[in-house]
């Protein structure tokens, strides 16, 4: 998986997915979204715990505003926008906007690796 994710994959689905999941993901994918079925998601969780983690520095977190950082754990939780949206009392569309801002500010290309960084940051623990 993390060698998929450092050639550019954007997502992750089991084979046996349902045909509406897979249109669904294309569609995710296609938005500029990264997608991970939640079973994968466990895993890359549990292999990610268990490997050697450098912390991200902490001056790349203090880029983040305290809103950017709240975005980026709940989206390493795996809430979508719409989820993230109705969580924080804001509209998707600003969600979106953080989110964007986030991967701006951190380097990154997709949700897919907001979620990695936001586990090497520490910002979220498995389990948790």
């Amino acid at each position: 998986m993390f060698a998929a994710l450092r050639a550019g994959a954007c997502g992750f689905l089991l084979k046996h997915a349902s045909p509406e999941a897979l249109v669904e993901a294309v569609r995710t994918v296609a938005a500029g979204d990264g997608l991970i079925a939640p079973a994968v998601t466990r895993r890359l969780i549990a292999e990610f715990a268990c490997g050697p983690v450098a912390p991200a520095p902490s001056a790349e977190l203090d880029r983040l505003t305290e809103r950017e950082r709240e975005v980026l754990e709940l989206v390493a939780r795996g809430r979508s926008n719409a989820e993230i949206a109705r969580e924080l009392m804001v509209g998707p569309a600003t969600v979106k906007t953080h989110v964007g801002r986030v991967l701006t500010k951190l380097g990154l290309r997709d949700r897919v690796e907001a979620v990695i960084w936001a586990y090497a940051a520490d910002l979220v623990q498995p389990g948790r």
